[in-house]
C-alpha cells in the first residue's frame, strides 16, 4: 500500500487568492493507481480511500438529507458527469452556524471515475480561494456510496444557460457581461496557472463557469483537475478526458497535457460568449459543426465578423473590441501550444478589451 499525504505547506501566492498551507488530507492506494503531486489521485488504479480535512466542515448523510428535503426533485439544479447537483440549507462553521444556502453534489450510482473526481475536488478546493473559483465548504463520506460535495450556493447558474437555454432569447447576456464574465473567468485560470498553484483545469466549458448574483464567474467542477508540469517538463502524459469540442488537439492526439491545454479551452469560450453558438453543433453545415472551422474565417474582418456575432445582442457592442476580443481567441486556439499566450497575458488584454468596449 502506498500512502501520499496532501498538500504540506504551500507558499502564499502573490495573486489575489490565496492557498491553505494547514490542508492534511491522507489518500492511501494500491501503487497501480497512487497519488500524483499535491495529493492529486492519478489516472487508473484502485479507488483511494479519504480521512477527515481539518479546513472543510464534514456532513453526515442525514443532515443533507435534511438540507435538501431528500434530494427532492424542486430543490434539483442540474447534473454532470459525477452525480447530481440539488439546492440545500445548512448551517456551517464556516456561516458561523447560521444558515446558508449550499449546493449539494451527490455522486451519481452511474459515475465511473467518480470517486476519484471527488478526491481530486477536496484536494483542490480544500486548499485554494479566490473570487472567481466556487468555494467547497464541506463534504459528506459516510461510505464508498455516499460521496457528496458542499459549495457555496452560486445564484445565477451556469454561462451555459444564459448563452443557449430558452429564457436566454427573452433575457440575453448584454456585452458588458460578457466581457465582465470573460474576464473572470480568465483571472481564474490565471490563479491556478501560477507558479504556487500550478493547476492544470482540463475541463473548462461554459456549463462549468457559473455566475453569482453580480455576474461574477466562479469556475467550479474540478474533478479533472490535475497538478501541472514539474519545473524543466512541458506537459504531463495522462489519458484523455473532458469535453469533446473544448479540449486542445494535442491533448486529444498525444495524451500530453500542457497548461496551454486550457488557453485553448478558454478560446473556444470566447468562441461561444462571441457568436451565442456551441462549441459543436450539428446544425451548422457539414463541415461546419466545429465552432473553430466555422467562425475562423469571419474573424479578421470587420466587415465579416458581424455575421457570426451573436443575433441577441442586436449590435449592441464595439465593433473595435469584438475585434479585439476576436483576435484573442484566435491565438487561444493556436494549434500549437508554444503559441498560446498564458492565462496572465489574457488576463491583461481582457482588461484592456473591457476598457474598450
Amino acid at each position: 500500500m502506498g500512502v501520499c499525504y496532501g498538500t504540506p505547506d504551500f507558499p502564499t501566492p502573490t495573486h489575489t487568492g490565496t492557498l491553505k498551507s494547514n490542508m492534511k488530507l491522507t489518500i492511501s492506494s494500491s501503487s497501480s493507481g497512487g497519488c500524483g503531486p499535491s495529493g492529486f489521485p492519478e489516472d487508473g488504479g484502485e479507488p483511494p480511500k479519504f480521512l477527515p480535512h481539518p479546513d472543510l466542515t464534514i456532513f453526515t448523510k442525514s443532515q443533507l438529507l435534511k438540507a435538501t428535503r431528500n434530494f427532492h426533485r424542486d430543490s434539483f439544479l442540474g447534473e454532470g458527469g459525477f452525480g447530481r447537483v440539488y439546492k440545500g440549507l445548512v448551517g456551517t462553521e464556516v456561516s458561523g452556524g447560521r444558515k446558508t444556502i449550499v449546493a449539494v453534489k451527490r455522486l451519481g450510482e452511474s459515475s465511473i471515475q467518480g470517486d476519484r473526481e471527488w478526491q481530486s475536488e477536496v484536494n483542490l478546493l480544500g486548499r485554494i480561494n479566490h473570487p472567481n473559483i466556487v468555494k467547497l465548504l464541506g463534504y459528506c463520506l459516510e461510505n464508498e456510496q455516499d460521496l457528496m460535495l458542499v459549495y457555496e450556493f452560486v445564484q445565477r447558474g451556469s454561462l451555459d444557460n444564459h448563452l443557449f437555454k430558452k429564457g436566454a432569447v427573452a433575457h440575453p447576456l448584454s456585452w458588458e457581461l460578457r466581457i465582465k464574465i470573460a474576464l473572470g473567468a480568465a483571472k481564474g485560470l490565471a490563479f491556478l496557472h501560477s507558479p504556487e498553484v500550478n493547476i492544470i483545469y482540463r475541463d473548462l466549458k461554459t456549463s462549468n463557469i457559473l455566475l453569482d448574483a453580480s455576474y461574477t464567474a466562479k469556475l467550479a467542477d474540478f474533478g479533472l483537475g490535475r497538478q501541472g508540469p514539474v519545473e524543466g517538463e512541458s506537459h504531463v502524459s495522462t489519458r484523455v478526458v473532458g469535453t469533446y469540442g473544448y479540449a486542445a488537439p494535442e491533448y486529444v492526439v498525444t495524451g500530453h497535457l500542457h497548461v496551454a491545454s486550457d488557453v485553448y479551452s478558454y478560446g473556444i469560450v470566447l468562441l461561444e460568449m462571441m457568436t451565442g453558438s456551441r462549441a459543436i453543433d450539428r446544425n451548422r453545415p457539414k463541415g461546419k459543426h466545429d465552432i473553430v472551422e466555422w467562425s475562423k474565417p469571419y474573424l479578421s474582418s470587420k466587415r465579416k465578423i458581424v455575421t457570426v456575432m451573436d443575433p441577441k445582442l442586436e449590435g449592441k457592442y464595439p465593433i473595435a473590441a469584438a475585434m479585439l476580443m476576436a483576435m484573442l481567441a484566435m491565438e487561444c486556439i493556436e494549434s500549437s501550444p508554444k503559441k498560446r499566450p498564458p492565462m496572465s497575458e489574457v488576463v491583461r488584454r481582457m482588461e484592456e478589451i473591457a476598457v474598450t468596449s
